[in-house]
This record gives C-alpha cells, structure tokens and sequence, in this order.
C-alpha cells in the first residue's frame, strides 16, 4: 500500500456524524474529503472539502467519486454491498467489502469469531416462527431476537422472557431473518477500539467501560473498573485476530461482555464507533486520526490517554439544550453535530470530560 500524502483526497460514504468527525480529523492532518450520501440533512457535509447527494447505486455517481478519490472508506456498516465492491475496482477501500460483509450479517458474524477462536453468546439463526421455537428450546429463556440485519441502538431486537413469547417477538421484528441469542451475565460492557495498518501494524485504546440506557450508549468512562481492566488482554487479543483473519486497514471496534468466565463478544463494527469519542480529547491520537492514517498508510498514532479519567456522555434528543451550561463547566469538550430536530432518541452531540484526578 503506497502512502498518501497530505492533499490528497479521501471518499466517505455516509453522511452523519462519524463522518463529520472523520472529516475533521482528516483537514488536521491536510487531507480532503468528498462525501457521498442520499441524505437531504448531512452533518458531515458541513465538515467536508465536498459532498454529493446521490443514491450509492448510481455507478455514474460511483465512477465519479472513484475519479475524485484516491481511497474510499464508510462510516457506518448498513450501507449496501455492492456499491461498495463495486467502488473497490476502481480504487482502494478501506476497510475491504469483506469486512463490511460479515459485520452487516449478525450470523455470518458471530460463526466467524467462533470459527477463529472467540467467544459469543450462544446463540441460532432462525428464519421462520417454527425455527424460534426450536431455538428457544434448545437456548432457553430469556433470550434475545435480533434482526440478521440493519439493527443498531437497540433496534431490530426483542427480548424473550419466557416461551411463548416466541410469536409476539417474530411478530415484533416483521417475521425477518434473526438470530436467538442467549443472555449472558455480565457485569460490565466495554469495547475494544483498534487501528490496524495495511502493514499489519496496529494500536488500541484502553477500553472504555460503556454503559447504555434504552438500548443507546449513555456515557463510555475511563480508567475501566478491575472487572473490566482483568479481560482487557483477551479482549484485544481477539480483536487483532479478527484484524489479522480480515486483512484489515483502518478502525475496528469489536464490544464486549465482562463476565465471570471472561469476555464475551457482542458485536463488531468495521469503523469508528460511538464509544470512542472520548479519544478527540482523551487520547493522544484520536480514533478518527487513526483511522485516516491508517487508510492513508501513514504511521499509527499514540493511543494514550491525555488524563487520568476522561468520560464520554452522549447528548441524546433535548439533552443538547444543555449547550451552555456544558461550556460553562470546567474540563468539558463539548460537540454538536450539526443536526435539526432534537428528536427522542436522536445523538445530538456529546461532550467529553477530562478529569486531571481520579
């Protein structure tokens, strides 16, 4: 992989937030980005060199973008596949379509870590009411649905207390491919966050211990608690696995269970992630700069930490009202994103606190 340097131009597919801050993070280190996303409201646009608002299937759009770019990269994993396979024959994407396959199907996910050693909640694929039934008696209650596909902040899933609930959660989740999965007793969830170079080099963040509310992430916090901090080794062990198994060039973040036996994996996602945003001011190197210099094929940066305790707390629908009070608050970052209505539910913005005691 040749090194890019600065000035040169660098394609997000997506439009929201993370790719605002990737935006940023790039005009840092003096690269330019173009955006490519259908969306009428794009906050990254606001951050961008530029931005077209297009459907990602145009291949006259795609060739375009592919003439403009010297590497191609996304910021979420629900975007469809084959624009981006597509994109990959015309110029290097990072991280590869076979990476964003296998995060955007929760089966073929959680067999892969299987297959290379980590561990998962148990779990089946199910795709029919009949094939539940059989899941859940096999798994046992309580138990998670999840959609194969397209779920995030606690969307797409159902939680099943007892058996027949079976068909209110097929129901639930619009009689769609899901997977069962079985609970797991945890006492923490924390996530590993990587940068992995195209060289194989790779870097990664002390795991924040992530703590959500309704299904959304509510704070990620910093020194993690011993519960978290005995399975961080394993933890980001398996991580770089997976990196390694994927040939991965850019941020991987893979979420974890602590429990009693070890970490449990939840989910990966194949770009920065929300549980990061501590690093902007809370790591000597943020993940978005990392993330950059990766696809970039520059060196990794430092992943330290720049205080003794630094959290995160997501501004979620009218808790971005709070703007002023937050500025007025000594050690506090704050970030808003740019969005319009301060919808329940919508991540508005955050703020980042660095605490120089513990």
């Amino acid at each position: 992989m040749k090194t890019l340097p600065p000035g040169s131009t660098i394609g997000i597919l997506g439009g929201g937030q993370l790719g605002r801050m990737l935006a940023s993070a790039a005009a840092e280190l003096g690269y330019h980005t173009h955006i490519l996303a259908p969306d009428a409201e794009s906050v990254a646009a606001q951050a961008a060199s530029s931005f077209t608002r297009a459907d990602y299937h145009s291949r006259i759009v795609l060739d375009e973008m592919a003439a403009k770019c010297d590497v191609v990269t996304y910021e979420f994993e629900n975007i469809a596949i084959d624009p981006v396979d597509y994109l990959s024959t015309k110029v290097p994407v990072h991280p590869a379509p076979a990476a964003l396959a296998i995060a955007q199907d929760r089966a073929s996910e959680k067999a892969f870590v299987d297959g290379i050693g980590g561990r998962t909640a148990p779990w089946r694929r199910v795709d029919s009411l009949t094939e539940l039934e059989t899941a859940l008696a096999e798994i046992g209650a309580p138990a998670i649905l999840k959609t194969l596909r397209l779920g995030y902040d606690g969307k797409g899933q159902v939680r099943i207390t007892a058996a027949d609930e079976a068909e209110a959660a097929w129901h639930a989740i619009g009689q769609r491919p899901a997977i069962l999965e079985g609970f797991v007793d945890f006492s923490h969830e924390f996530s590993i966050i990587l940068a992995r170079g195209a060289d194989g080099a790779m870097v990664s963040y002390p795991p924040p211990w992530n703590r959500h509310v309704d299904g959304i992430l509510a704070t990620s916090s910093l020194p993690a608690p011993p519960e978290i901090a005995a399975q961080w080794g394993i933890a980001a062990a398996l991580t770089g696995r997976i990196a390694d198994a994927l040939g991965y060039v850019g941020v991987l973040t893979c979420e974890f269970f602590a429990t009693a036996d070890g970490p449990v994996l939840n989910e990966m996602a194949p770009r920065v992630h929300n549980s990061g945003h501590w690093t902007i001011e809370g790591a000597v190197a943020s993940q978005f700069e990392n993330h950059v210099r990766a696809i970039c094929g520059l060196p990794l940066g430092d992943t330290a930490l720049t205080a003794p305790a630094v959290e995160m707390e997501n501004l979620i629908g009218d808790a971005a009202g709070r703007w002023k009070e937050i500025l007025a608050e000594p050690g506090a970052h704050l970030h808003l994103y740019g969005k319009g209505d301060a919808r329940p539910g919508r991540k508005m913005g955050h703020v980042t606190r660095l605490q120089r005691t513990l």
